[in-house]
């Protein structure tokens, strides 16, 4: 298999990773200019996600796309943040954490384990291709 190929996911991982980045930007920043949803928003959820918004759209998508040596941890520990938010909300926040929180939550982690997913299948094709030369 052509390295073009097996860099074509990492590619499409880093446009998921900027693409649900700079979704979370724009939930976040709506709210945090006081542009709020006809439900309760928990404090802090907005500034997390617009954070992590951030973090993902301009931080998390170029070392994805430049395949750095990081891009996996990267993705693993962004995936394992959403997760613990996760966790905080249906434990903590579970009476009142607004449906569409979860909802939101929940698309990011699918997300993430797809972008992880694509990076680890790259990187057996990689590690692949190096045991054939």
């Amino acid at each position: 298999m052509k390295s073009t190929n097996h860099s074509a996911y990492n590619r499409i991982a880093a446009l998921l990773a900027l693409v649900i980045g700079l979704m979370a930007i724009f939930a976040g920043g709506r709210v945090l200019l006081g542009i709020l949803p006809d439900y309760y928003v928990i404090d802090w959820l907005p500034v997390y996600n617009f954070i992590m918004g951030a973090v993902s759209a301009f931080f998390s998508s170029i070392v994805i796309w430049k395949n750095g040596r990081l891009a996996l941890p990267v993705a693993g520990a962004t995936f394992g943040a959403h997760l613990t938010v996760m966790a905080i909300l249906q434990t903590a926040y579970h009476n009142v954490v607004a449906p569409d929180s979860i909802v939101a939550m929940t698309v990011r982690l699918i997300i993430w384990a797809i972008i992880a997913g694509l990076l680890a299948a790259q990187q057996r094709i990689k590690n692949r291709e190096w045991s054939i030369r």
